[in-house]
């Protein structure tokens, strides 16, 4: 599975780029800083994946999902938020996201969410070709 990283926080990305690259049939195949920049890798690398976080500068984290939705639809999105996720998952899932997640808890709920967004995924995979 390819994953595109955005956080304009480069401690944060390190620190999602060491959580993803203890899973082996992961690879982060791209970071970027602002929403701009992850439109444009989005579209050059193709990811199965982008985290993507909410608070940037330029276009916030949801503008960009629903952009995303349209420029790659096969992709999933979950939302890295500082801010209370439960409250944000309404917008965020409208925005096109799968999910949020709290970057307060990134080191114990990063990888579960991944794999249930992957594991959703193959579900509605398998429901939509038989």
């Amino acid at each position: 599975m390819r994953i595109l990283v955005v956080d304009d926080n480069e401690y944060v990305r390190r620190g999602v780029v060491n959580l993803i690259q203890s899973e082996p049939s992961w690879i982060v195949c791209g970071e970027a800083t602002n929403g701009e920049d992850a439109l444009k890798q989005s579209r050059d690398l193709l990811p199965d994946l982008i985290l993507l976080d909410v608070s940037m500068p330029g276009m916030d984290g949801l503008e960009v999902a629903r952009l995303l939705r349209r420029l790659t639809p096969s992709a999933r999105i979950l939302i890295m938020s500082q801010n209370d996720p439960d409250r944000l998952r309404p917008g965020a899932i409208r925005a096109g996201a799968a999910d949020c997640v709290d970057k307060s808890h990134l080191g114990t709920e990063l990888i579960p969410r991944i794999q249930r967004i992957l594991k959703t995924s193959e579900l509605h995979d398998l429901e939509q070709h038989g």
